[in-house]
This record gives C-alpha cells, sequence and structure tokens, in this order.
C-alpha cells in the first residue's frame, strides 16, 4: 500500500509540470478530433497547496512564533511561570482574540436572561405590591445557587472537563460512554433532540422581546402604534440576515459580537452596581437559606412554579457547552468570571431598586414592570434597548452555532443524516451546515407566523432545556461511575437531578400556554434520530466484506474474459468503509450483477476529513494486480473535495509508476485526457425487499429513512460528480428473508380436460331438469363443444411436439368430443318435442 501526497486542481488548459508537454491538452496523431475542440480534463497541479494556502500557512506559524516568544518574554520564573506555560502548551490554552470570540459566541444566551428574569418573577408573585424583602431575598438567593451550581460547578467545572476532541454538548458526552449500554442513547438522543427545539425558540424569542422593547422609547412609540406589524416584520429581516451571514463562520461574527458582548456585559455590572449604593445588606442573599426558606414560604405566592423563572436565569448554560469546540474550553475558563460577576451584580442591582421601591404604590399598576428599565435613569433606557437588541441577535447566535455542533456530532453517531459541512474559519470546531442553517432558518419564521410576539413565544421556552439539563447530568454520572469515581458520581447525580427536576416540574405548567410546541418540535427530531438509527442498524446487519482470496479469482476472470465488452475502462464505486485490504459486498454484488460491469480497473475510493486544514493525501492498494485499486483520500477540512480531479491525478501517477496500464484510446473523449479510459462513477443506494423478514417499525424506519436521505442530498453534489453522469443503483437490501410458499404445477390439458367433463355433466340434465329457453340451452351446448374440440386440438398438438400426453387423457378428451355432440342431438329433438306440445 502507498501513500502520496495530492497536488492541488488547477484550472482548465493548464499545463502540468510533472507531466510535460503530454498533458497540456494534446492527443495522440490518430485521434479523430483537435485538442482544443472539445473540454480539457480535470488538471492538477505539482504543488501541494495553494498560494493563498501557503499565505495563511506562513501567517499561522508567524502569529504562533510571535506567541512564543512573547510567551518567553514575559515568562514568570518559578511556580507560576511553569503553570503559566503548561497552561498555554495544553488544551486550556486562550488568547485575547479567541476570549472575545468566546463572549460573542457563547454567552450570548445567557447574557440577555436579565432582561426578563425579575420581570417574570414579578408577575409570578402578582406584582411589586406582593412581595417583600424575604422574597427579593429568596429569589436574590435562588438565582445566585442555580447560576453557581449549574453554570459553574456542573458546566465549567465538570462538564467542560469531558470533552471528545476538543467538541463539547451532549452527543460528544454520549460518544465517550457509549459502549456501557445501549440504554444510553435514550438520554442522549431526548436531550439532544430537545436541545435543537429550543435552538429554534430562543432567536424567535430573544430577538423578538429585544426588538418590542424599541416600544418604550417615547420617539418611537407613534411609529409602533400606527403599525401593530413593524416589530413582527423587524424581527423577520434581522433574523433572515442572521442567518445568511452564518457561512462566513463564527471567527468573524464572533469578533463584532465579541466587542458588543464584552459591552453589553460590563454595562450590566455598571448599572448594578450603580443601583446596590452603599447598601451592601443585599447581599446577605448570598446565603443559601433564604432561598430554601422561600422556596417553602407562604409568602411566596407561586408555589414551586417560581422555580420555572429562576430556571430564566441559566438557560444559556447548555449552550456554553455545546459550543466549547468553536472557542476552546481555555477561553471560556478565563471569559467565565467576567460573565458571573456581571449578572449576580445586575441581579442584586435589580434586588436593591424593588427593595426600594416595593411601597412604591405609583408601580403597583404598571402593566409589565420590568426592574431592569425601571432601575435605569431615562437617558440610560435608550441605551439599554440599543443593547438588548444587539444582545438578542447575540443569543441567537449562540444557539445556532450549538445546532451545527450537534447535528455534526449526530451525524457521527449515524443518527442523522450525512449532510453537507463547510469550515469557514481556521479550526475545524466552527463549522456551517448550510441545509441545518436553512431549516433553522424557516423554523425561526414559522415560530413567529404562529405565535407573532415574544409573550406567547415565551410560554414555550424553557422547556425544552429542562430535559437536555437532566439528560446531561444523567450521562455525566454515568462518565464519572466508570471513571472509579463512585461517590462522586452518586453525590452529583443527586443533587444535581433534584434540582433540575424541580425546574422540569415547574416548567410543565408552560405546556398549555405554548409548551406544547416544543415538545412537538421535539418529538419530530427525536423521531428522525431514531428512525435514521433503527435504519442504519438494519442496513449493517446486511453489510459484509470480502478478503482478497475471495474476490481476486472472480475479477481476474472477469477482467480477461474478451467475450464480454468493457462497461468503461475505468469504473469507480464511493464506499464508506475506511479498511483497506478488503472490499464491500455490495460493490462485488454491482459488478456482477445482471449483465457483469467489465472494466480495465475497478476502483474503491473513500474520502476522509482531516483535522488540519489543507491536508491533500492518498494511499493506494492494489491487492498485487494492475486493475484493481483501493483508494482512501485524506483533505484537510478546508480543502474543497473535488474528487474527480484528484481521482484523475491519482490514475495518472499510478499509470506513470506502472501500476496501471495505459488506456489509450484512437477516440476522443469529453475529457480530453488521453492516457485514461473513460470513467463511469457508481453510487450504491439500499432497497427494502418484499421477501424481507423484518418488522413494521423496521420497514417502517427504512422507507423513513430514504425518504430524508432523499431530501438530505447525496455525495453525488458534495464530491462535485454532478457533471459525470453518475450511476445511482439500487441494491436489494435483504435482511433475515424469509422463504415464501412453493407454487404446485399442474398438467394444463388434464385440467381442461376435467373442467369439460364437468361441463358436460351439467348439460346432459338440460332436456329434463332445466327450464331455460331453448336458445341458451343451445348456447350452453355449443360452448360445451367448442371447448371439447379446443382440447383435443391442444392434446393433439402437444403429442406432435413432445410425444408426452398420456394415451388415456387424450381417449378421455375424444370421448368428451362426441358426448358434446350427442347432448346437442338430445337438446335439439327435446326442443322439436317441446314445440309440438
Amino acid at each position: 500500500m502507498t501513500k502520496s501526497r495530492i497536488s492541488v486542481p488547477t484550472k482548465e488548459g493548464t499545463k502540468d509540470p510533472r507531466n510535460g508537454a503530454k498533458d497540456s491538452g494534446k492527443v495522440s496523431k490518430s485521434a479523430i478530433l483537435r485538442a482544443a475542440s472539445f473540454t480539457k480534463a480535470p488538471k492538477v497541479s505539482q504543488k501541494t497547496t495553494t498560494r493563498e494556502e501557503r499565505e495563511v500557512i506562513a501567517k499561522q506559524q508567524a502569529q504562533e512564533v510571535k506567541e512564543a516568544e512573547k510567551l518567553a518574554d514575559s515568562a514568570v520564573r518559578g511556580p507560576i511561570g511553569r503553570l503559566w506555560a503548561k497552561i498555554q502548551t495544553s488544551s486550556d490554552k486562550f488568547t485575547f482574540g479567541m476570549a472575545i470570540v468566546a463572549l460573542g459566541v457563547v454567552y450570548g444566551d445567557i447574557g440577555t436572561s436579565p432582561l426578563y428574569t425579575a420581570q417574570t418573577f414579578l408577575a409570578g408573585q402578582g406584582g411589586l405590591q406582593n412581595i417583600n424583602r424575604e422574597a427579593i431575598f429568596g429569589m436574590l438567593s435562588l438565582v445566585f445557587w442555580s447560576i453557581t451550581l449549574i453554570t459553574t460547578v456542573k458546566y465549567v467545572f465538570v462538564a467542560m472537563r469531558t470533552d471528545n476532541k476538543g467538541e463539547g454538548g451532549i452527543f460528544a458526552l454520549y460518544s465517550l460512554i457509549r459502549k456501557r449500554g445501549a440504554w444510553l442513547a435514550i438520554p442522549a438522543m431526548l436531550g439532544g433532540a430537545a436541545f435543537l427545539a429550543d435552538s429554534v425558540l430562543t432567536p424567535a424569542v430573544s430577538i423578538s422581546s429585544a426588538v418590542e422593547g424599541l416600544r418604550t422609547i417615547d420617539a418611537f412609540k407613534p411609529i409602533f402604534m400606527e403599525n401593530t406589524n413593524l416589530s413582527l416584520m423587524i424581527t423577520v429581516v434581522i433574523i433572515v440576515v442572521l442567518f445568511s451571514v452564518q457561512q462566513r463562520g463564527t471567527e468573524r461574527i464572533g469578533k463584532v459580537f465579541g466587542i458588543v458582548v464584552m459591552i453589553w456585559f460590563a454595562f450590566l455590572a455598571l448599572v448594578g452596581i450603580m443601583n446596590i449604593g452603599t447598601d451592601f445588606t443585599i447581599f446577605e442573599a448570598l446565603n443559601p437559606v433564604y432561598g430554601i426558606k422561600f422556596l417553602f414560604s407562604t409568602h411566596n405566592f407561586a408555589g414551586l412554579a417560581v422555580m420555572g423563572t429562576i430556571f430564566l436565569s441559566t438557560t444559556g448554560a447548555e449552550a456554553l457547552y455545546s459550543d466549547m469546540g468553536h472557542v476552546g474550553r481555555g477561553n471560556v475558563y478565563v471569559t467565565w468570571p467576567f460573565i458571573k460577576v456581571a449578572l449576580i451584580l445586575n441581579y442584586f442591582g435589580q434586588g436593591s431598586w424593588m427593595l426600594r421601591h416595593q411601597n412604591d404604590k405609583a408601580l403597583w399598576s404598571t402593566e409589565g414592570l420590568n426592574p431592569f428599565f425601571q432601575m435605569l435613569s431615562p437617558n440610560l433606557r435608550y441605551v439599554a434597548v440599543v443593547l438588548s437588541v444587539t444582545a438578542g441577535i447575540i443569543a441567537s447566535q449562540a444557539l445556532i452555532t450549538g445546532a451545527f455542533t450537534m447535528v455534526s456530532e449526530a451525524t457521527s453517531l449515524n443518527w442523522m443524516p450525512h449532510l453537507q459541512v463547510r469550515y469557514p474559519a481556521r479550526t475545524r470546531g466552527q463549522l456551517y451546515i448550510p441545509v441545518v442553517n436553512v431549516v433553522l432558518c424557516v423554523a425561526t419564521l414559522t415560530v413567529l407566523a404562529v405565535f407573532r410576539d415574544s409573550e406567547h413565544i415565551s410560554g414555550a421556552y424553557g422547556l425544552a432545556l429542562t430535559v437536555t439539563m437532566i439528560a446531561t447530568t444523567t450521562l455525566l454520572a454515568v462518565r464519572m461511575w466508570y471513571q472509579k469515581k463512585r461517590f462522586g458520581a452518586f453525590v452529583f447525580s443527586v443533587v444535581f437531578l433534584v434540582i433540575e427536576f424541580m425546574f422540569f416540574v415547574a416548567s410543565l405548567a408552560k405546556f398549555m400556554h405554548g409548551g406544547w410546541f416544543t415538545v412537538l418540535l421535539g418529538a419530530s427530531i427525536l423521531i428522525i434520530m431514531v428512525t435514521w438509527k433503527d435504519g442504519t442498524k438494519i442496513e449493517r446487519s446486511q453489510r459484509l466484506h470480502m478478503k482478497p482470496k475471495d474476490f481476486l479469482p472472480v475479477l481476474d476472470k472477469l477482467h480477461s474474459d474478451f467475450r464480454i465488452p468493457y462497461f468503461a475502462d475505468n469504473i469507480v464505486y464511493l464506499t464508506s468503509d475506511r479498511e483497506m485490504k478488503r472490499l464491500d459486498t455490495g460493490i462485488f454484488f454491482s459488478i456482477f450483477a445482471d449483465h457483469p460491469k467489465r472494466a480495465r480497473a475497478w476502483w474503491a475510493v473513500s474520502v476522509e476529513t482531516d483535522d488540519a486544514p489543507f491536508t491533500r493525501e492518498y494511499c493506494v492498494e492494489n491487492f498485487g494486480t494492475d486493475y484493481l485499486f483501493r483508494v482512501k483520500i485524506k483533505l484537510g477540512f478546508k480543502v474543497s473535495p473535488s474528487i474527480p480531479a484528484y481521482l484523475h491525478q491519482i490514475m495518472h501517477d499510478l499509470s506513470h509508476t506502472g501500476e496501471l496500464p495505459q488506456q489509450k484510446s484512437v477516440y476522443p473523449k469529453v475529457d480530453a485526457d488521453p492516457d485514461i479510459g473513460p470513467i463511469r462513477y457508481v453510487l450504491l443506494h439500499k432497497a427494502l425487499m418484499p421477501e424481507s423478514n423484518v418488522s413494521v417499525r423496521g420497514a417502517l424506519s427504512l422507507n423513513m429513512k430514504y425518504a430524508i436521505r432523499h431530501i438530505a442530498g447525496t455525495p453525488v453534489k458534495w464530491f462535485g460528480l454532478a457533471p459525470y453522469n453518475p450511476i445511482v443503483e439500487v441494491q436489494p437490501l435483504f435482511v433475515s428473508t424469509r422463504r415464501p410458499p412453493r407454487l404446485k404445477r399442474e398438467d394444463c390439458a388434464q385440467r381442461a380436460v376435467q373442467s369439460l367433463q364437468g361441463a358436460s355433466a351439467v348439460e346432459t340434465d338440460i332436456p329434463v331438469k332445466d327450464s331455460r329457453p331453448a336458445d341458451a340451452e343451445q348456447t350452453a351446448v355449443m360452448n360445451a363443444r367448442d371447448i371439447a374440440a379446443a382440447k383435443v386440438m391442444f392434446a393433439d398438438e402437444k403429442l406432435a411436439n413432445t410425444g408426452n400426453i398420456d394415451p388415456v387423457l387424450l381417449k378421455d378428451a375424444i370421448k368428451a368430443e362426441k358426448d358434446a355432440a350427442k347432448i346437442k342431438e338430445d337438446a335439439a329433438k327435446a326442443k322439436e318435442d317441446s314445440s309440438k306440445k
């Protein structure tokens, strides 16, 4: 097995310096058409990277050297210096630029919670007039410890230490423990489906609520009163623009958003400090006793449902874990303390304002009282509204990027169809999936069309995330248990499951107020995952592989059988099998099914994505032949998978080394490549056969999987095969086939005679017993005679052709004809007697 480098595709008609003038478009003298009269073949250059890629690599290397020199110059000697150097060389390293990106990508969702958490709390308690010091301290205590336990301890300290090659999220967590039990797929699927459902609601509720905040500005009030749908239209425009810029990558978006979020959190902290003032007694609420007492106090008019309000302060925690791969764990560690301090200061600032104004009767009748805006001066409210609109957009970004990551991980688990993935940034963790982006955009616009405003959308918000958090806690506890941390796993699961089940029960009250939409959306996503998983499992039960000793003799015989014309000079099969020393039975079946596909060379090609951005390599296994090649192409995640161009290069390389015989042709080809014969690409799809003994659920899963795959797209588009007219071949999927009962063969002549004898017996009784009109009797007799005559002719013909008819059978047939004649005579006589009477 050889391993080589793949060169970079060049423009049409360019000269390949490796092959000289031979590959510059000229053909042999015996060619019928001039080279310039038809299309050029896809060429590749001798270099393995483009000029732009070399510039990017050089820039990255220079940046790394600069950072290393800066780190060395500023290194602190001693234990602290060694610790710092260790951090910067580990997965926890951070940079100032990516820390800014982390602010914009990760914290947008949790950063908008101060806008509505305290407002929802007041609404649940019946207004400002129904709260006292105990209620305010209890709410602040519950918020502080929820953020501390759920976000800081569970996600930042525990969950983010559990990553799969730098990626976070519930699917990445499941992939680490999937071998510990099949049942673990249940919480993973439930949590993933709920998170993706919430990814649709978050942009709708955060952006619409922020845009509706423009109504509080006096200058805009008349405009919004005249145009009641104006806020909805603005929200739609913002959402469409937001999803349109996703293809540029979160690195560029994150840098812009990061600066805005940094200003936003600084603003939150500043206004919180301004309202706290010198009354530091508010920090007594850090005592968890206040929260526990208030939860079961008679002053809590919302009861356990107050936990649904408290949960709103932690809604961005799961997105923080899912987006870890986009920004790096170290950048989250560095930025989280600043985020948490800003959030707590703002919440406590709102609490201080409520303490000072709890007896202000003028505020008791204010509809939709929001402590966040009320604690600001009129001039600051303008700034707050503008920043909140921007923060709402950024909150949507956090969920969108998390959805991309989660779908990518679900695809690797074979829970979702394989989709086209693009990597617009320098790191593989920052990805963009066009199909998912379109689906999320359409679904978000649908939510706006159904609910129309944030008040109705918020009724469904938060319920899905409680399910995701419970599922994440379950998987983390299992992970800790099998890491021999039994006591820690027990304590962790008890503490967090109790808290999160309280959140879940409290959020169930939202079901009839819009939560049904979240459940419906999550159930739809769950059905897709279960269907794809079951369908893939059934398909793999048939997927077998052949060893060289089994397929080489047969292929060698077909290759040298000159009685069969060539199907193509080269037949290329795309396969997902990563092993090089075997062949998929589906390929073998395709070659020999129906008419054998004889070729000068058969190719089984697989494509892998490498973690490095600009990798271009391939390896070949020829099994000791010059007609069968197993090729594995490894491409960097930023390299366009132009398979036809790279495969032409591989064929030229093998032809140059003598491993592939020359395939010269005197006839012109569309691609004008005189050294390589015609290429046919074959893609194999499976179809369930009627004989397959599968359950109703299994058949339904397969049919749904094939329907989803048809919608999601095929490798024909991803790998640039569409212009080459690939063959999409459907193969039978025999899964635990059952044998239908055998057919019983009958002697047609004997069957005819038996039928004739039965008809004769009926007709014999016509003159005596049948009272039908004479015309009907005559018709029946004539039909009987005609049948008998036909059967006699059939018997005679069979006797002449085969000599196998039974003489007794022939004798009976002749006798039947005579009986029919006698029946006719008797019928005529009976008719005559009847007329005389």
